[in-house]
């Protein structure tokens, strides 16, 4: 295990000094008692300011801002881009640790995709990455306009990510600085963890509305054949890895997936089975970039972050043990150590320069 050099300034404004390694010993050690999540307001953190963003279409997006808690001014530009199913509200430890954040000071900014959340609705010719991707530059212009920024995107959101690279290869030559993609793939969705036939809207074990719940990143979550609801032992199994996962956040998961129509995200299976984005990497290549992976995530297997590893040869890559898909609910401290790196390296904190690195986290 090879320890961060980077000091990390977070702590609540104690003024610790929290490397890599302390990060992963404190989610081991999280674990060993009870519950450590029991008092977390899991989805509850006030924002400073929310908003509503325009996209080109006119669908309104469901926008959040968090400024630094120490009243300085931001460095840079953190923008969240949530998974398939999911919400910003998924990015809870990520918006609570950062705002604490003092080199870099950062803004956060977190947003709904469309027809999800609290954003509005999308329709069926809508419903593709490219669509989503045209939304996450919609909210850049309007709630980033300038100064440099990092994108940090979980599952279906690293995808966006890399459609909107292609999209618009000046905003990452010019602006985006870093990039964060969390137990997301390239492309080969249902190649490898699920079966790919699973992917298909046809299929007669999830073709019906209200017996399919889209799913991270494309991968059909299945659910009671009677009502249509969401099983609690589904969630836990493909949701995340270990034997000790919180009740909490299983709970937590449940509320999340509540909040978005069933009837719209079938809409999204097709976009997210024919997912190939192998060629819109080549345009994070000046970008500090970060690939995070888990080894027990059974919807987007680690084997995806290596491929997009060897596509970015000065990528930092990252395999968290025992975590699975929801890897930044599940082991926050060390997504986040990880995170702030990032963060410190795109802000040219320590004046380094992106190289290579490879971690081996064990639980």
């Amino acid at each position: 295990m090879i320890p961060s050099r980077r000091i990390l300034g977070v702590a609540g404004g104690l003024g610790a000094v929290v490397t890599g390694a302390v990060a992963a010993a404190l989610a081991v050690t999280t674990r060993r008692g009870r519950d450590p999540f029991v008092t977390e307001p899991l989805g509850e953190l006030e924002a400073d300011r929310a908003s509503t963003v325009a996209a080109d279409d006119g669908t309104p997006l469901s926008v959040e801002e968090i400024d630094p808690s120490g009243g300085e001014e931001p460095t840079l530009t953190v923008l969240g881009v949530h998974g398939f199913a999911l919400s910003r509200r998924s990015w809870h430890f990520q918006r609570r640790d950062l705002a604490t954040l003092r080199l870099p000071a950062v803004r956060q900014v977190y947003y709904d995709h469309r027809g999800h959340g609290q954003s509005g609705a999308a329709t069926q010719e809508t419903s593709t990455i490219e669509q989503l991707a045209k939304d996450l530059d919609a909210v850049v212009r309007a709630l980033a306009p300038k100064g440099p920024i990092v994108l940090v995107g979980h599952s279906m959101g690293g995808m966006v990510i890399m459609e909107l690279a292609e999209q618009a290869p000046e905003l990452f030559a010019e602006r985006v600085s870093g990039v964060a993609l969390i137990a997301t793939a390239a492309g080969e969705v249902g190649a490898k963890g699920l079966p790919r036939p699973l992917l298909s809207k046809y299929n007669p074990l999830t073709k019906g509305v209200g017996e399919l719940a889209g799913w991270q990143p494309g991968l059909v979550e299945f659910v009671r054949a009677a009502g249509g609801q969401l099983t609690r032992q589904a969630i836990r199994r493909l949701a995340f890895g270990g034997r000790d996962v919180s009740p909490r956040l299983v709970d937590f998961m449940l509320e999340m997936l509540a909040v978005t129509p069933v009837r719209g995200l079938v809409n999204f299976v097709d976009t997210l089975g024919s997912h190939n984005r192998y060629a819109a990497l080549a345009g994070l290549k000046e970008t500090h970039v970060l690939v995070i992976g888990a080894d027990d995530d059974r919807l987007t297997p680690f084997s995806h972050a290596e491929r997009m590893a060897a596509e970015l040869p000065d990528a930092e890559l990252v395999r968290v043990r025992g975590a699975g898909h929801m890897v930044q609910l599940e082991q926050p401290e060390l997504v986040n150590s990880h995170l702030i790196d990032l963060l410190q390296r795109s802000a040219r904190v320590d004046g380094s320069a992106p190289r290579r690195r490879f971690r081996w986290w064990r639980r």
